[in-house]
């Protein structure tokens, strides 16, 4: 996948969107504003979070927008790599409680 042409397109669309919704865009830009006074994590430490997150909600906008936010916050490649396996751990336990609640719902019906 092209991700500078893939981010270049979305952000077109996004633009389109934000015509249509001004409020969705304005929602969202209000919700990934830091307030002052919560700044507790370096920037470089949010966008590992985001890469992490975009993975396991499999988000490819989300992946081409925080790839180069965490570059140019100083993310590494090896940071990220540990990020990502944050996320893969996660994911795969994640999946393995849920499907604990599969086996409890498949208990809980009637026969």
């Amino acid at each position: 996948m092209d991700w500078n042409a893939y981010r270049t397109h979305m952000g077109a669309n996004v633009k389109v969107l934000a015509q249509l919704s001004p409020n969705t865009l304005k929602g969202l830009q209000t919700l990934e504003t830091v307030p002052e006074g919560q700044k507790h994590l370096d920037a470089k430490t949010r966008e590992l979070i985001s890469l992490a997150v975009a993975v396991t909600t499999r988000c490819d906008g989300c992946i081409a927008v925080h790839t180069v936010a965490a570059k140019k916050a100083g993310a590494t490649k090896e940071e990220i790599a540990e990020a990502l396996g944050v996320a893969v751990a996660l994911n795969a336990g994640a999946a393995l409680v849920y499907s604990s609640r599969v086996l409890d719902a498949f208990e809980n019906q009637p026969t």
